[in-house]
């Protein structure tokens, strides 16, 4: 973790304590971090996300150092200071400057004056007697592990062999990926235009770059021109196993490159119809509109969200049909014609992309599984309706739990004989290089978890 400069740490701490606060209150920290002002917002972001990444932790040392549990803010303040106090490699800050200036931020608001000596008692008895109290909580899985005990429970029981390594993966700060635009640039010169720079990189898969470094998308040489966006590898795999088929199925090739020779558009020069179920923010609509031969409806029932998608697709140089509808409300949206393809990526809990977004651990229930599950059906069933006879239907999510997977395509299978399975369905496992890969499912060797079904209708 980069460490966050130019404010004083003790303003950092106050807003991260805010920040922290409104998550645990059932804010995003998207949400939380738009109202925090431009000039400190990557450095709250930054101890915000550390923090979130050793939450568990933190909250297991706080209840040994208090009697009982301080009122907020100081609680989330000292959530804040024993997130970074307990990590023993590689500390940010060494232990009089964390002590000071967390005290620093309780005396400077009003809320938290009076706890000030507490706090301050606290963290110094923390470091006078740190290795004690970590050994105390090794045996507590939330600590240790620093997720909900249903999550690793759940992640333990369907994946005894990986289950440690996927936790290890989803505590990890994850690479900046970004997808070439292959409609407007080739790859290796966009390599080109970054090496000149000064960027260091490394490929991944057809189309990903990945920084060495992450930065500002803004400072990305090419990206406000639109040469290249942000997209996870994993995630590059949804456009890519569509074309693959579609192509297949008309002209008897594989999907190698966004700018291989397709041929004919097809009968009488059609482009293929492909639905985006749910589009927003845009990631995977964008890149399947890069290839020229499909024509792309994108829905998605949030109107703000589908200006996102609007926005990015602007930005690339790309145009699809942007409709602000429920996928699963057909009689709002549909107009009878059927699709050649739909992309469904459906709601899920996003457990796959945990190293992302650290905030997800805290705010999901293990009900909501349940609950989305539901809605995964019903999108299933409702967008299987709208997709020709022949075509496909890709059904992934952003998830390593299999009710949002591999058990709910079986459960579909069961009830849709016209439905065929085109290649073995699997969650795709977060992995993680950099220190040793730690899980390697596929030769992308770095990307989040994901989920991937495509289904043909007979």
């Amino acid at each position: 973790m980069t460490k966050p400069q130019s404010l004083p740490l003790w303003q950092q701490l106050q807003a991260t304590q805010h920040c922290l606060h409104q998550v645990m209150q059932g804010a995003s920290t998207s949400q939380v971090l738009s109202g925090v002002p431009s000039a400190m917002r990557a450095g709250v972001q930054s101890l915000l996300y550390f923090s979130l990444r050793r939450l568990g932790t933190a909250r297991a040392l706080l209840k040994r150092l208090a009697n009982k549990p301080p009122k907020e803010p100081s609680s989330s303040l000292l959530c804040v200071a024993l997130a970074l106090a307990s990590t023993v490699e590689n500390p940010m800050y060494s232990e009089f400057t964390l002590v000071s200036q967390a005290v620093e931020a309780a005396k400077r608001d009003g809320l938290m004056q009076a706890q000030a000596p507490f706090i301050n008692a606290c963290l110094r008895r923390f470091f006078r007697e740190r290795d004690e109290l970590l050994s105390q909580i090794v045996d507590d899985p939330e600590a240790h592990w620093n997720y909900p005990k249903w999550w690793i429970s759940k992640v333990r029981e369907q994946y005894p062999n990986n289950w440690e390594r996927i936790l290890e993966v989803g505590n990890l700060v994850p690479p900046l990926t970004l997808r070439v635009n292959l409609s407007r640039i080739s790859r290796s010169a966009l390599e080109q235009l970054w090496s000149d720079r000064g960027l260091k990189f490394s490929k991944q898969g057809e189309q990903g770059l990945v920084l060495d470094q992450p930065i500002p998308v803004s400072e990305i040489p090419g990206f406000d021109d639109g040469l290249c966006t942000v997209q996870d590898a994993g995630a590059q795999l949804a456009a890519q196993i569509i074309v693959s088929a579609l192509r297949q199925q008309r002209h008897g090739f594989e999907a190698k490159s966004v700018n291989a020779d397709w041929g004919e558009l097809g009968a009488n020069g059609k482009r293929f119809k492909v639905l985006d179920a749910c589009a927003a923010p845009g990631g995977k609509t964008t890149h399947l509109l890069e290839y020229p031969e499909l024509q792309v409806t994108a829905l998605d029932v949030d109107h703000g969200r589908c200006e996102k998608v609007s926005e990015s697709c602007e930005r690339l140089g790309v145009q699809a049909d942007v409709i602000c509808a429920d996928a699963g409300a057909l009689g709002d949206w549909w107009n009878g014609e059927p699709f050649d393809a739909v992309l469904l990526d459906a709601p899920c809990t996003a457990s796959g992309i945990v190293r992302r977004h650290p905030d997800i651990r805290w705010l999901r229930r293990e009900t909501d599984l349940a609950k989305l599950a539901i809605l995964q059906r019903q999108l299933l069933e409702k967008t299987w309706e709208v997709l020709a006879k022949g075509g496909y239907l890709l059904y992934c999510t952003c998830s390593i739990f299999k009710q949002e997977g591999e058990l709910q395509i079986q459960s579909f299978l069961t009830r849709n004989t016209d439905a065929v399975i085109c290649t073995q369905p699997g969650h795709l496992l977060p992995t993680a290089c950099g220190n040793g890969t730690l899980v390697t499912d596929n030769d992308l060797n770095d990307h989040d978890g994901f989920f991937y079904a495509l289904l043909q209708k007979k």
